[in-house]
């Protein structure tokens, strides 16, 4: 027998849940399917919340923070056990599973544990842990199943030794020693914050630098503090070889060069989470990265199948994710409440010290041909930078050139992924950086430092002239 719903969601994360709580919202009825035993999906259980909590964990036992602002070279707590280090990651991750509970109940949405396959383009069968089934129907179906680690091919499996992104969460005690194999986002998070916690770091990238999608500036200078932070960085060399055949795992790199640590983690990307879902039984087929391909209001090529989320690729963020599940909804039921995600996405690092960017870079710029003009402010001019110790962060705007109009905001520093949303409401209501200029900003605060970085843009812009004038 086939329950019917007018929206079946599978997966309970960011895109999940608010997809489901939108088309609930206005009065349709929802079923959402979990396989995992908690809700909340990568974003709550494996990714963005306990990756960012522990960040705040590592700062907090390593004293790293009060180090600028003391002048005392602290050093972390004696017999760190892992327990002291996860203790308030599980708490977090606790408070907000009952959150997305609290959230699914008051919109009266149907959760139904399992794992869903579909039957044809409209049925799924969900198969629940203890083998009991149940068939649902829908006229709509949002795929929300987020993503997986990516492990290198080739490379066997050692819990005690070798992690991914989801198993680094369950490691038993402190390492001495740690390889990460991956220069994007979440290597480098990993990679600061157990050096924070007197870990030996070596990160090994295979492209010419980190991040290089940030503005070059920044990764540049990312890449200065985390090697004064005590991490050595190897960049544009690859992995040849994984040997677990000694007390410390050893990676042979390209080039001849070994390198032993006591484990390795693989941030090596991950892959869309489509597997068990029978999708060609929906006539829908993965891309090779495991992704499914959507058009602008997030269908699939089944019409009435959506998809939002990690599940469909980049920029694979959990705040993006939310936006696109509520735009597949509102367009799904054609809701006149939201057409569109914001074109303008910002994404913070939170790297030791942290990244927030929004807009373009000066990359971006030069590449589109863009006329564009550069002012930069540094925390150890803001009062207050100095207040709390951190003399190494900077704010940089990216302006046009031609009649001043903001065009993009990078941070580097403490606060940078708060900091950061004040830049994107100028770039969303196309102001220039002369509303900076014109603002009161509180003092002290890191916002003032929009106000110098504008200053510094115009007598940057007006030097330029001048020498352009004088050739």
């Amino acid at each position: 027998m086939i329950e019917t719903f007018d929206l079946v969601v599978v997966g309970s994360g960011p895109a999940g849940e608010k997809g489901a709580a939108q088309a609930a919202y206005f009065g349709k009825r929802v079923a959402l399917v979990e396989r995992s035993p908690h809700l909340g999906g990568a974003g709550v259980n494996t990714g963005t919340v306990p990756s960012k909590t522990l960040r705040e964990t590592a700062l907090y036992f390593s004293g790293l923070r009060q180090r600028g602002l003391y002048g005392i070279d602290y050093t972390v707590k004696q017999d760190i056990t892992v327990r002291d280090f996860m203790y308030r990651e599980h708490e977090v991750v606790h408070a907000l599973r009952e959150l997305i509970a609290d959230n699914l109940d008051r919109h009266r949405i149907e959760r139904v544990p399992g794992q869903a396959a579909f039957e044809d383009p409209h049925t799924l069968r969900v198969t629940a842990a203890g083998g009991s089934e149940r068939r649902l129907g829908a006229p709509v179906v949002l795929v929300a199943t987020g993503s997986r680690p990516d492990w290198p091919e080739g490379v066997a499996r050692d819990p005690a030794r070798l992690y991914d992104s989801d198993s680094i969460l369950h490691m038993r005690r402190i390492p001495r020693s740690m390889a990460v194999v991956g220069g994007g986002v979440i290597g480098c998070e990993y990679a600061t914050m157990f050096r924070a916690l007197g870990v030996e770091v070596t990160i090994v990238g295979g492209q010419d630098r980190l991040l290089p999608f940030l503005d070059r500036e920044i990764a540049d200078r990312l890449r200065l503090q985390i090697e004064l932070l005590g991490v050595r960085v190897r960049v544009d060399v690859n992995v040849d070889e994984v040997r677990l055949d000694a007390p410390d795992v050893v990676l042979h790199l390209r080039g001849g060069e070994d390198l032993p640590a006591e484990c390795v983690l693989f941030a090596t990307g991950r892959l869309g989470a489509t597997g068990g879902l029978a999708l060609d039984r929906a006539g829908l087929r993965a891309g090779p990265r495991g992704n499914l391909q959507v058009n602008e209001h997030y269908q699939t090529a089944v019409p009435h199948i959506y998809a939002a989320g990690d599940v469909i690729g980049f920029p694979a963020l959990a705040s993006t994710s939310m936006e696109q599940a509520r735009v597949a909804m509102c367009h799904a039921f054609d809701l006149k409440y939201k057409s569109r995600v914001s074109p303008l996405l910002p994404m913070a690092i939170y790297t030791i010290p942290e990244i927030a960017t929004v807009g373009e870079t000066e990359e971006t710029c030069r590449a589109k041909g863009i006329p564009y003009g550069v002012g930069r402010a540094l925390y150890r001019d803001n009062s207050r930078g100095q207040i709390i110790g951190d003399l190494s962060g900077l704010v940089k705007l990216v302006f046009s050139s031609t009649d001043l109009k903001l065009l993009g905001v990078h941070i580097l520093g403490e606060m940078a992924s708060e900091l950061v949303h004040v830049g994107q409401s100028c770039l969303l209501f196309g102001g220039t950086i002369d509303a900076f200029i014109q603002s009161v900003f509180n003092y002290p605060t890191l916002g003032e430092a929009y106000k110098y970085a504008a200053y510094d843009g115009l007598g940057n812009l007006a030097r330029a002239r001048g020498e352009n004038q004088r050739s």
